[in-house]
């Protein structure tokens, strides 16, 4: 299947690739962005000091070092502020952009978190919409060629996946 929603801990899935939640300056910080470099190892803040930040809705790639993953794509999600700000059209582009850099460096498999939905303060269930409304546009559009999901930390994010998607939620 394509697209799955899961509950786990994203560090430990073997895929080509994962997506890290990032802030902009893609040093490190707190939740899934902490939870990645501490899994990775400080070879992956060595090689994210080089690229020079990312913006709002921009992704870049580096090792996935001591992950197993091969890849991290990290991608920086807006900030909720009232949904008044274009926060829907950037949280669509960290998923767009990641999927492309995910495509280019030929990825066939793929984890993302639910983007801004933690400490950004982003709705979850209007999140998790727009993550898998722009993930099956980007499968339609490409074929189906890679499988992909959405890993959830806790029961109460699988409890939306199942109200809202109970067609993808295992």
């Amino acid at each position: 299947m394509p697209l799955r929603i899961i509950k786990a801990d994203i560090t430990t899935l073997n895929v080509d690739a994962i997506v890290n939640a990032a802030n902009s300056t893609l040093l490190g910080g707190g939740g899934v962005d902490g939870a990645i470099h501490r899994a990775a190892g400080k070879e992956l803040l060595e090689e994210c000091k080089t690229l020079g930040g990312c913006r709002t809705g921009g992704a870049k790639i580096t090792k996935g070092y001591n992950l197993p993953a091969k890849f991290i794509i990290h991608t920086v999600g807006p900030k909720w502020g009232g949904g008044k700000h274009g926060e829907a059209g950037l949280l669509r582009s960290c998923y767009e952009n990641s999927l492309r850099l995910a495509e280019n460096n030929a990825c066939k498999s793929l984890a993302f978190p639910l983007i801004s939905a933690g400490i950004y303060g982003y709705p979850k269930a209007d999140a998790l919409k727009i993550a898998v409304n722009t993930i099956q546009d980007f499968l339609s559009r490409s074929g189906d060629e890679m499988d992909i999901v959405i890993a959830l930390f806790g029961d109460d994010m699988m409890k939306i996946a199942h109200e809202n998607f109970p067609e993808l939620a295992e």
